[in-house]
């Protein structure tokens, strides 16, 4: 992902990613002014300065966002690029490395519709190597979708 942003970015495009985390994660840090609003119960918090600003909300016992509500409260980019969110209906490119030891995702994996791995799937799916960042890029703007495709089609699974 590191080498892919700056590969599109170089493309002329506008990205934006998306990433889920699995555990519970914190960008605060205890003893912050933010972080102690949050303790104290705010249900959010943003912080701003010249260079960024960041805007943290407490789920407490609200149910986790959809993808399409996260995707909804994003600035408008050419291109948002989702990590995670493997079991929702957008079209994925699964990274696959034989030194991680894990199986294939797809056909368990639903929207799988390109590889980027160090070796052959045993599928007949478009490829790149993982080495390859520019066919990489070829294949996410080969497969990359309109949101409101995407949303249509999530709401097809449901």
């Amino acid at each position: 992902m590191v080498k892919l942003l700056p590969c599109l970015i170089g493309r002329g495009l506008s990205v934006s990613t998306l990433k889920h985390a699995h555990h519970r994660f914190d960008v605060d840090q205890p003893g912050k002014d933010s972080w102690e609003h949050r303790q104290a119960g705010a249900q959010q918090v943003m912080v701003a300065s010249g260079a960024r600003w960041a805007l943290m909300t407490e789920l407490r016992t609200a149910r986790e966002p959809t993808l399409p509500e996260l995707v909804a409260r994003m600035d408008p980019a050419d291109l948002i690029i989702v990590e995670g969110y493997k079991r929702d209906a957008h079209p994925k490119i699964e990274v696959h490395r034989v030194a991680n030891g894990k199986p294939w995702m797809r056909p368990d994996m639903p929207g799988i519709v390109a590889v980027a791995s160090d070796v052959p799937p045993p599928y007949d799916l478009p490829r790149a190597a993982l080495d390859d960042i520019e066919a990489i890029a070829g294949l996410v703007m080969a497969h990359a979708q309109p949101l409101d495709a995407i949303a249509w089609a999530e709401r097809q699974e449901a």
